[in-house]
């Protein structure tokens, strides 16, 4: 089974560092501090989405371009500084790959970042394929990513699962034919109400048994 997950808000709670960055950013540009939940709001389509809903409608697109490369730098530096895996994710992602699961990570996070993320909280190795908002022409929920992930792992798309906590991993799951499972635990669990997952998950410990009925 090709298993594919989202990053933040799935596999690991990125939230403190992303609202500092974001407002680290909003800082250098003499702008006030925005509420963590509406930050979280705008997480989950990339960087560029984030910082150009961040910075307001009356930001131009230079500003923009400036505030994107401010917080890239900063977040570059600071990712781990809060950062960690949600609980029981790392028993589960070692059970699935030792069951011999194929596991990979496709976030609209940049790809550079998110490896060294996973890295960092060590379990790097556990994933064939780490692929980010940077790695494809289209970001999610185009389903680039998963075709070629399928491809790439000589998987098929009936046994494949997409496993997020928002919209945009379901309807990338649906572009691409393949399972969604959602999480409750993530940044907008609230949108499963427009786009319902095959199945929802509230604990990570849940996931080895929706992967193995599935493949019964």
């Amino acid at each position: 089974m090709l298993i594919v997950f989202d990053l933040d808000g799935t596999l690991i709670d990125s939230a403190r560092d992303l609202e500092i960055a974001t407002n680290q950013t909003r800082a250098r540009f003499g702008m006030p501090p925005l509420d963590a939940n509406l930050i979280h709001s705008y997480v989950g389509n990339g960087a560029a989405v984030l910082v150009k809903r961040a910075m307001g409608p009356e930001a131009d697109e230079s500003l923009i371009s400036e505030a994107l490369l401010f917080f890239v730098k900063y977040y570059r530096t600071h990712a781990l500084a809060h950062t960690r895996l949600y609980p029981g994710v790392q028993g589960v992602i070692d059970g699935l790959a030792d069951q011999g699961h194929t596991l990979a990570v496709l976030t609209n996070k940049p790809a550079k970042i998110s490896t060294d993320i996973l890295a960092g909280l060590g379990v790097g190795p556990r994933f064939a394929r780490v692929y980010g908002g940077d790695s494809f022409e289209q970001k999610k929920p185009d389903p680039v990513g998963i075709h070629t992930l399928i491809k790439e792992t000589t998987g098929r798309a009936e046994d494949t699962w997409m496993v997020g906590d928002s919209a945009v991993d379901v309807r990338t799951a649906r572009n691409a034919g393949v399972k969604a499972c959602g999480v409750a635990w993530g940044f907008q669990p609230e949108s499963f109400e427009k786009y319902p997952p095959d199945v929802l998950i509230h604990d990570p410990a849940e996931l080895p048994r929706v992967i193995s009925q599935a493949g019964q």
